[in-house]
């Protein structure tokens, strides 16, 4: 009996030992990218590294605006945003922390923060998605702004909730300014049938329910893995000459100067950045986002990153998304 008390005694310390451990060696994530996406990549970092990542997820608008209500008060470590834009946000009010030129340096400073307190670490480009009996790519549009003409009425699919459409706004008021921002989304809304997110955009112009789509590239490849090339009666459209429709978003991480596990949540930044992450990113055939380590190749599904035409916006003028959704508000979009 005194045995078996000693080993039960044994084995409560040894699992609280091993309890504390596993706490005092985990971190806390904010996650707004895909929960696919970021499975693969946590599962791939607590193998290598050890430490254990509680993921908590949600859409970016409303990570970002829970993490300014928590304040000092957070238990995120790290946040991984599915827009520049949230990440811009939290930058402006001073919450993220400086990172190491270690961690910034693999990927080209355009795609991080402009102050060094987020890195870039994956992205896509909008595109049009268009139905082949419905529309041809000789009808497709010079400019996404085009899109609010009265030749397009009826014939669009957008999805002006989904968090992804605000930085689309974003680049159209940085380089159009906002009076000729609200007239095109007014008519877009006009024109436009609407979509809770972009899997219902790229479903609806796919059966013909619809001519064209406003969408990242990735949800129609997505599709195309999912249905076979039997099922796909659309193609993609890629916006020329520096259009503002063919703007590239881009998913990126910083840690909270407020972070109470610093040390791993630096190391899983470093983890994102590195070849291994990149490449896991760029083979999953799960996300078909483009990785942004220069030498890693995307999936060949993909067209060639070094082939987009993307308009010419940093991340600072992207800006936080704040004024786009008071737009999308005004235009009765939302």
């Amino acid at each position: 009996m005194k045995t078996k008390k000693l080993i039960a005694a044994l084995l409560a310390g040894g699992l609280l030992a091993a309890s504390q451990l596993s706490l005092a060696a985990s971190l806390v994530l904010y996650n707004a990218q895909h929960p696919q996406t970021i499975k693969l990549l946590t599962d791939d970092f607590e193998k290598m590294s050890g430490i254990g990542v509680k993921i908590r997820s949600g859409e970016g608008p409303e990570l970002s605006a829970q993490l300014l209500a928590e304040g000092k008060a957070s238990p995120a470590d790290v946040y991984f945003a599915s827009n520049s834009p949230e990440l811009m946000l939290l930058e402006g009010k001073q919450m993220l922390a400086k990172l190491p030129a270690a961690t910034l340096s693999p990927i080209p400073a355009r795609y991080s923060s402009p102050q060094g307190e987020w890195v870039g670490v994956m992205a896509r480009e909008n595109v049009l998605v268009f139905n082949n009996k419905l529309a041809a790519g000789a009808q497709m549009p010079a400019s996404l702004l085009d899109l609010a003409r009265p030749q397009w009425k009826g014939k669009l699919a957008i999805a002006p909730s989904d968090g992804d459409f605000l930085p689309l706004v974003s680049a159209v008021r940085a380089l159009k300014g906002e009076p000729a921002t609200l007239a095109w989304l007014k008519g877009l809304r006009d024109n436009a049938q609407t979509f809770d997110d972009n899997e219902g955009v790229v479903a609806a112009v796919n059966r013909g329910g619809v001519a064209v789509g406003v969408i990242n590239n990735y949800y129609w490849t997505r599709l195309q893995v999912e249905l076979g090339s039997k099922g796909m009666h659309s193609q993609l459209y890629h916006f020329g000459n520096a259009d503002v429709g063919a703007l590239i978003n881009v998913s990126g991480a910083g840690i909270l100067k407020t972070a109470h596990n610093a040390d791993a949540a630096h190391k899983f930044l470093a983890y994102l950045v590195s070849p291994r992450a990149q490449q896991l990113i760029a083979k999953s055939n799960i996300t078909f986002e483009y990785p942004l380590l220069p030498s890693v190749a995307p999936a060949p599904q993909l067209k060639p990153f070094n082939q987009l035409n993307p308009p010419p916006l940093d991340m600072q003028k992207l800006g936080d998304d704040s004024q786009s959704a008071k737009l999308l508000r005004q235009a009765g979009l939302l």
